[in-house]
Protein backbone atom coordinates (compact mmCIF):
# COMPACT_ATOMS: atom_id res chain seq x y z
CA UNK A 1 0.00 0.00 0.00
CA UNK A 2 1.28 3.05 -1.05
CA UNK A 3 1.95 6.28 0.64
CA UNK A 4 -1.42 7.93 -0.41
CA UNK A 5 -3.44 4.67 -0.67
CA UNK A 6 -2.53 4.79 3.42
CA UNK A 7 -3.56 8.38 3.67
CA UNK A 8 -6.73 7.55 2.29
CA UNK A 9 -7.26 3.95 4.42
CA UNK A 10 -6.61 5.82 7.64
CA UNK A 11 -9.41 8.43 6.56
CA UNK A 12 -12.29 5.86 5.93
CA UNK A 13 -10.78 3.47 9.01
CA UNK A 14 -11.17 7.19 11.01
CA UNK A 15 -14.87 8.56 9.13
CA UNK A 16 -16.04 4.73 9.96
CA UNK A 17 -14.73 4.85 13.72
CA UNK A 18 -16.90 8.28 13.86
CA UNK A 19 -19.72 6.54 12.38
CA UNK A 20 -19.66 3.43 14.76
CA UNK A 21 -19.33 5.84 17.18
CA UNK A 22 -21.90 8.41 17.06
CA UNK A 23 -24.81 6.45 15.00
CA UNK A 24 -27.24 7.10 17.73
CA UNK A 25 -27.20 10.97 16.74
CA UNK A 26 -27.35 9.92 12.58
CA UNK A 27 -23.95 12.18 11.63
CA UNK A 28 -24.87 13.74 8.22
CA UNK A 29 -22.33 14.15 5.27
CA UNK A 30 -21.01 17.63 6.49
CA UNK A 31 -20.20 16.50 9.58
CA UNK A 32 -18.00 13.10 8.99
CA UNK A 33 -16.27 15.15 6.28
CA UNK A 34 -15.20 17.50 8.35
CA UNK A 35 -13.93 14.71 11.11
CA UNK A 36 -11.44 13.85 8.59
CA UNK A 37 -10.19 17.59 7.31
CA UNK A 38 -12.44 16.49 3.84
CA UNK A 39 -15.02 18.42 1.54
CA UNK A 40 -18.19 16.90 1.50
CA UNK A 41 -17.66 16.12 -2.19
CA UNK A 42 -14.08 14.68 -1.77
CA UNK A 43 -15.63 12.45 1.31
CA UNK A 44 -17.91 11.45 -0.62
CA UNK A 45 -16.37 9.77 -3.72
CA UNK A 46 -13.39 8.55 -1.54
CA UNK A 47 -15.32 6.91 1.13
CA UNK A 48 -17.91 5.42 -2.03
CA UNK A 49 -14.58 4.11 -3.72
CA UNK A 50 -13.01 2.33 -0.62
CA UNK A 51 -16.21 1.09 1.13
CA UNK A 52 -18.56 0.56 -1.89
CA UNK A 53 -21.44 2.38 -0.68
CA UNK A 54 -22.53 6.03 0.15
CA UNK A 55 -21.31 7.24 3.85
CA UNK A 56 -25.24 7.69 4.78
CA UNK A 57 -26.10 3.94 3.42
CA UNK A 58 -22.90 2.37 5.41
CA UNK A 59 -24.65 4.62 8.28
CA UNK A 60 -27.80 2.57 7.86
CA UNK A 61 -25.50 -1.05 7.74
CA UNK A 62 -23.31 -0.59 10.77
CA UNK A 63 -26.53 0.68 12.57
CA UNK A 64 -27.61 -1.10 15.57
CA UNK A 65 -31.31 -0.77 14.59
CA UNK A 66 -29.81 -1.95 11.06
CA UNK A 67 -28.09 -5.00 12.83
CA UNK A 68 -31.26 -5.98 15.05
CA UNK A 69 -33.40 -5.80 11.51
CA UNK A 70 -31.01 -7.88 10.06
CA UNK A 71 -31.33 -10.71 13.19
CA UNK A 72 -35.08 -10.38 13.58
CA UNK A 73 -35.89 -10.96 9.36
CA UNK A 74 -33.20 -14.04 9.39
CA UNK A 75 -34.70 -15.63 12.24
CA UNK A 76 -32.09 -18.12 12.26
CA UNK A 77 -33.09 -19.32 8.65
CA UNK A 78 -30.69 -18.25 6.32
CA UNK A 79 -27.94 -19.29 8.76
CA UNK A 80 -29.88 -22.84 8.97
CA UNK A 81 -30.25 -23.55 5.10
CA UNK A 82 -26.66 -22.34 4.85
CA UNK A 83 -25.83 -24.71 7.80
CA UNK A 84 -27.33 -27.65 6.69
CA UNK A 85 -26.82 -27.60 2.88
CA UNK A 86 -22.80 -26.95 4.00
CA UNK A 87 -22.70 -23.68 2.23
CA UNK A 88 -20.44 -21.11 3.19
CA UNK A 89 -22.90 -18.30 2.30
CA UNK A 90 -25.85 -17.80 -0.44
CA UNK A 91 -26.04 -15.42 -3.22
CA UNK A 92 -22.85 -14.84 -4.87
CA UNK A 93 -20.88 -17.37 -2.77
CA UNK A 94 -23.91 -20.44 -3.66
CA UNK A 95 -21.03 -22.45 -5.02
CA UNK A 96 -18.45 -21.45 -3.02
CA UNK A 97 -17.01 -23.53 -0.69
CA UNK A 98 -14.53 -23.76 2.37
CA UNK A 99 -13.38 -26.54 4.30
CA UNK A 100 -11.27 -27.53 7.31
CA UNK A 101 -8.60 -29.56 7.53
CA UNK A 102 -7.42 -29.73 11.52
CA UNK A 103 -3.51 -30.21 11.50
CA UNK A 104 -2.76 -33.60 13.29
CA UNK A 105 -2.19 -33.99 16.81
CA UNK A 106 1.50 -33.76 16.48
CA UNK A 107 1.52 -31.15 13.89
CA UNK A 108 -0.62 -29.43 16.67
CA UNK A 109 1.52 -30.40 19.91
CA UNK A 110 4.33 -29.66 17.98
CA UNK A 111 4.16 -26.19 16.71
CA UNK A 112 3.93 -27.21 12.96
CA UNK A 113 7.42 -29.15 13.08
CA UNK A 114 8.12 -30.52 9.89
CA UNK A 115 5.62 -28.10 8.42
CA UNK A 116 6.71 -26.05 5.48
CA UNK A 117 5.10 -22.74 4.95
CA UNK A 118 4.49 -20.61 1.99
CA UNK A 119 3.51 -16.84 2.86
CA UNK A 120 3.46 -13.32 1.15
CA UNK A 121 1.60 -9.89 1.34
CA UNK A 122 -1.04 -8.53 -0.35
CA UNK A 123 -3.66 -5.53 -0.80
CA UNK A 124 -7.32 -5.73 -0.02
CA UNK A 125 -9.97 -3.25 0.75
CA UNK A 126 -9.34 -3.55 4.47
CA UNK A 127 -6.19 -2.64 4.14
CA UNK A 128 -2.95 -5.26 3.98
CA UNK A 129 -2.65 -8.86 4.85
CA UNK A 130 -0.44 -11.62 5.26
CA UNK A 131 -1.59 -14.55 3.79
CA UNK A 132 0.05 -18.00 4.46
CA UNK A 133 -0.37 -21.83 3.76
CA UNK A 134 0.66 -25.37 3.43
CA UNK A 135 0.30 -27.69 0.58
CA UNK A 136 -2.64 -28.70 1.85
CA UNK A 137 -4.31 -25.05 1.85
CA UNK A 138 -4.39 -21.57 3.48
CA UNK A 139 -3.30 -22.21 7.16
CA UNK A 140 -3.56 -17.99 8.62
CA UNK A 141 -4.43 -14.56 7.00
CA UNK A 142 -4.12 -11.62 9.14
CA UNK A 143 -4.31 -7.83 9.04
CA UNK A 144 -1.28 -5.76 9.42
CA UNK A 145 0.15 -3.10 8.11
CA UNK A 146 4.06 -3.64 9.06
CA UNK A 147 5.37 -6.57 7.56
CA UNK A 148 7.47 -7.54 10.08
CA UNK A 149 4.98 -7.61 12.44
CA UNK A 150 2.91 -9.39 10.69
CA UNK A 151 5.35 -12.30 10.22
CA UNK A 152 6.64 -12.40 13.88
CA UNK A 153 3.13 -12.40 14.67
CA UNK A 154 2.06 -15.63 11.95
CA UNK A 155 5.79 -17.55 13.17
CA UNK A 156 4.42 -17.35 16.93
CA UNK A 157 1.69 -19.68 15.54
CA UNK A 158 3.96 -21.58 14.05
CA UNK A 159 6.98 -21.60 16.48
CA UNK A 160 9.11 -24.83 14.24
CA UNK A 161 7.66 -24.58 10.78
CA UNK A 162 9.84 -24.12 7.93
CA UNK A 163 9.08 -20.54 5.97
CA UNK A 164 9.45 -19.40 2.43
CA UNK A 165 7.95 -15.70 1.30
CA UNK A 166 6.43 -16.78 -2.14
CA UNK A 167 2.99 -16.21 -3.74
CA UNK A 168 1.47 -19.67 -4.16
CA UNK A 169 -1.89 -20.95 -6.66
CA UNK A 170 -3.21 -21.67 -2.79
CA UNK A 171 -2.64 -18.16 -1.47
CA UNK A 172 -3.62 -16.43 -5.08
CA UNK A 173 -6.97 -18.90 -5.19
CA UNK A 174 -8.14 -17.55 -1.47
CA UNK A 175 -6.94 -13.87 -2.21
CA UNK A 176 -10.07 -14.34 -5.47
CA UNK A 177 -12.49 -13.73 -2.30
CA UNK A 178 -11.55 -10.04 -2.33
CA UNK A 179 -12.08 -8.86 -5.96
CA UNK A 180 -15.04 -8.53 -8.74
CA UNK A 181 -13.94 -11.77 -10.42
CA UNK A 182 -15.01 -14.44 -8.41
CA UNK A 183 -15.59 -17.12 -11.39
CA UNK A 184 -12.27 -17.71 -10.60
CA UNK A 185 -12.87 -18.64 -7.08
CA UNK A 186 -12.29 -22.64 -6.54
CA UNK A 187 -12.98 -24.63 -3.66
CA UNK A 188 -10.82 -22.86 -0.53
CA UNK A 189 -9.45 -25.37 1.42
CA UNK A 190 -7.43 -24.23 5.33
CA UNK A 191 -5.17 -26.32 6.70
CA UNK A 192 -5.83 -24.86 10.66
CA UNK A 193 -4.13 -25.40 13.97
CA UNK A 194 -6.80 -25.49 16.94
CA UNK A 195 -8.58 -27.47 19.13
CA UNK A 196 -11.87 -29.77 18.13
CA UNK A 197 -14.02 -27.55 19.75
CA UNK A 198 -12.02 -24.60 17.93
CA UNK A 199 -12.58 -26.12 14.60
CA UNK A 200 -15.97 -26.89 15.16
CA UNK A 201 -16.63 -22.62 16.26
CA UNK A 202 -14.64 -21.92 13.44
CA UNK A 203 -16.76 -24.38 10.98
CA UNK A 204 -19.91 -22.99 11.99
CA UNK A 205 -18.38 -19.33 11.55
CA UNK A 206 -18.32 -20.60 7.38
CA UNK A 207 -22.13 -20.94 7.32
CA UNK A 208 -22.80 -17.62 8.09
CA UNK A 209 -24.12 -16.21 4.72
CA UNK A 210 -22.82 -13.40 3.13
CA UNK A 211 -24.31 -10.13 4.26
CA UNK A 212 -25.86 -11.53 7.32
CA UNK A 213 -25.56 -11.58 10.82
CA UNK A 214 -25.07 -14.35 14.22
CA UNK A 215 -24.61 -13.42 17.68
CA UNK A 216 -22.40 -15.77 19.93
CA UNK A 217 -25.27 -17.18 21.33
CA UNK A 218 -26.78 -18.27 18.31
CA UNK A 219 -23.29 -20.07 17.34
CA UNK A 220 -23.26 -21.35 20.73
CA UNK A 221 -26.67 -23.17 20.07
CA UNK A 222 -25.71 -24.53 16.96
CA UNK A 223 -22.60 -26.54 18.01
CA UNK A 224 -24.65 -27.63 20.83
CA UNK A 225 -23.67 -25.69 23.22
CA UNK A 226 -25.75 -23.16 24.44
CA UNK A 227 -24.73 -22.32 27.66
CA UNK A 228 -20.82 -21.69 26.16
CA UNK A 229 -21.33 -18.87 24.21
CA UNK A 230 -18.25 -17.12 26.46
CA UNK A 231 -16.04 -20.12 25.22
CA UNK A 232 -17.86 -19.45 21.95
CA UNK A 233 -16.25 -15.86 22.01
CA UNK A 234 -12.85 -17.34 23.34
CA UNK A 235 -12.48 -19.71 20.55
CA UNK A 236 -13.71 -16.75 17.37
CA UNK A 237 -11.09 -14.64 19.15
CA UNK A 238 -8.73 -16.92 18.40
CA UNK A 239 -9.77 -17.54 14.22
CA UNK A 240 -6.25 -17.68 12.52
CA UNK A 241 -7.92 -16.57 9.03
CA UNK A 242 -9.54 -13.54 8.92
CA UNK A 243 -12.10 -12.69 6.64
CA UNK A 244 -12.22 -15.93 5.30
CA UNK A 245 -13.18 -17.80 8.76
CA UNK A 246 -16.00 -14.52 9.29
CA UNK A 247 -15.74 -13.60 12.68
CA UNK A 248 -16.76 -10.38 11.60
CA UNK A 249 -20.61 -11.50 11.20
CA UNK A 250 -20.34 -11.98 14.66
CA UNK A 251 -22.06 -9.53 16.54
CA UNK A 252 -23.59 -9.04 20.09
CA UNK A 253 -27.19 -9.99 20.97
CA UNK A 254 -27.71 -6.08 21.82
CA UNK A 255 -27.19 -5.68 17.88
CA UNK A 256 -23.81 -3.72 18.49
CA UNK A 257 -20.85 -4.73 16.62
CA UNK A 258 -18.39 -5.82 19.48
CA UNK A 259 -15.05 -5.95 19.17
CA UNK A 260 -12.97 -7.17 16.35
CA UNK A 261 -8.83 -8.63 16.87
CA UNK A 262 -7.90 -6.61 13.98
CA UNK A 263 -9.61 -3.29 14.71
CA UNK A 264 -13.05 -3.06 15.34
CA UNK A 265 -13.39 -0.10 12.29
CA UNK A 266 -12.33 -3.19 10.02
CA UNK A 267 -15.56 -5.11 11.24
CA UNK A 268 -17.68 -2.43 10.95
CA UNK A 269 -16.43 -2.01 7.35
CA UNK A 270 -16.66 -5.65 6.24
CA UNK A 271 -20.32 -5.89 7.28
CA UNK A 272 -20.85 -2.54 5.40
CA UNK A 273 -19.58 -3.71 2.32
CA UNK A 274 -21.05 -7.41 2.74
CA UNK A 275 -24.17 -5.74 2.76
CA UNK A 276 -23.79 -3.06 0.05
CA UNK A 277 -22.45 -6.30 -2.08
CA UNK A 278 -25.96 -8.31 -1.05
CA UNK A 279 -27.72 -5.10 -2.00
CA UNK A 280 -26.27 -4.48 -5.05
CA UNK A 281 -26.55 -8.19 -6.27
CA UNK A 282 -30.30 -8.69 -5.49
CA UNK A 283 -31.10 -5.19 -7.03
CA UNK A 284 -29.18 -6.78 -10.33
CA UNK A 285 -26.67 -3.44 -10.28
CA UNK A 286 -22.74 -3.57 -10.79
CA UNK A 287 -20.89 -4.44 -8.26
CA UNK A 288 -19.88 -1.89 -6.21
CA UNK A 289 -16.19 -2.41 -5.97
Amino acid sequence: MDTQQQLNFNRIAEAIDYIRLNFRSQPDLDEVAAKVHLSPFHFQRLFKEWAGVSPKKFLQYTSVAYAKEILRKQEATLFDAAYDTGLSGTGRLHDLFVTIEGMTPGEYKNGGENLSINYSYAETPFGNIIVASTQRGICYMAFAEEEAVAFAAMQSHFPRAGFRQMTDIIQQNALYIFTQDWKKLNQIKLHLKGTDFQLKVWETLLKIPEGQLATYGTVAEKIQKPNASRAVGTAIGSNPVAFLIPCHRVIQSNGTLGGYMWDPRRKAAMIGWEAARVNHDRAGLPDPL
